[in-house]
């Protein structure tokens, strides 16, 4: 996980984000890169650990979310029920080490309504070609919320992280008049085939 703070920082010329907007579901991936940021101030290859960590949870399992929101650490176990499944962790082993990280760093945690799940999914896929599974859609309704509150301004930097494929969940992905999303064998014909069919009939995640 620290990896990814790491590469961040390089992929930016040695600069830290303004902001960087991470799913949590046990919270270990949030609680290791503000760890990472901290690492490169103590090596000298940042000044200052600047970066303001957002967690994103959607409501049906928001435990993390909402122990930010309430201004602690401690998180209260949560029974899940969300179309999130890869974040559906009601009892997340590492949320007090994420929720801590968040709030000193001066970021927030969202917890967006359900349905912004499958809209992020689409926003993302139509705008930049991404087909993400559910965890990207709850990051990009949390970044929603963080530039309307804002929490986060047009001209900073920002890193979000998309973390799976859609192509685990491609059940939530349907095509335009009720037709199922098919996949394409890797074969240059049937994926030919499959893209003939996709422009009569546009995708879009239902």
């Amino acid at each position: 996980s620290k990896t990814l703070a790491f590469e961040v920082v390089e992929q930016l010329g040695w600069r830290a984000p303004d902001h960087l907007v991470v799913p949590v579901a046990a919270g270990s991936l949030l609680a290791k890169t503000a760890k990472a940021f901290q690492e490169l101030v103590g090596v000298g290859l940042l000044d200052r650990a600047s970066t303001r960590i957002h967690a994103a949870q959607a409501e049906g399992c928001a435990p993390v979310s909402t122990a930010i929101q309430h201004g602690r650490d401690q998180v209260t176990p949560v029974r899940p029920n969300s179309i999130a499944k890869s974040l559906a962790i009601g009892n997340p082993a590492d949320g007090r080490y994420a929720a801590r990280a968040v709030r000193a760093s001066g970021g927030w945690g969202t917890a967006c309504r359900e349905g912004a799940v499958q809209e992020g999914m689409a926003l993302l896929a139509q705008t930049e070609g991404i087909l993400s599974e559910p965890a990207g859609g709850v990051v990009i309704a949390g970044l929603a919320e963080l530039v309307a509150s804002g929490r986060i301004q047009r001209e900073e930097t920002v890193v979000i992280c998309i973390t799976g494929s859609g192509l685990k969940t491609t059940e939530l992905f349907e095509v335009r008049d009720g037709h199922r999303l098919q996949l394409a064998k890797a074969r240059a014909a049937d994926f030919e085939q499959a893209l003939a069919a996709a422009e009569k009939a546009p995708a879009v995640v239902a």
